[in-house]
């Protein structure tokens, strides 16, 4: 199932439910329907902003253990590079952290599920 994001200072974001619920959880909000409210928005920056920066620094250091198992096996051959990874929480979470700073300056609310 899929989540749309609406703001009147943004396009539209699309977000598979499941990985809109752990960003809308971390904002206490229900991902079933919901709004974000103009006083709302700092936090919901600042939490978010505070999510990616922390998912960016731990992404890092799990990235340099798969590497480094990937490329050493048990016998300390090197092995081809592994394939490309999943999608980062960051990564997925950035768009809405976009919209959220333009409602925010043009204070505007970001609503889903109406």
């Amino acid at each position: 199932m899929l989540i749309t994001f609406k703001s009147k200072a943004a396009a539209e974001i699309l977000m598979y439910k499941e990985h809109a619920k752990r960003i809308l959880d971390l904002l206490g909000k229900n991902p079933d329907q919901g709004v974000i409210t103009p006083p709302e928005m700092p936090n919901a920056i600042a939490v978010l902003e505070k999510q990616i920066a922390e998912s960016r620094a731990h992404s890092a250091a799990e990235e340099l253990q798969r590497d480094v198992a990937a490329h050493h096996g048990d016998d300390h051959d090197d092995h081809d590079h592994e394939p490309a990874q999943v999608v980062s929480f960051a990564s997925r979470a950035y768009p809405l952290l976009e919209m959220l700073r333009a409602a925010d300056r043009e204070q505007q609310p970001v609503v889903w599920g109406v």
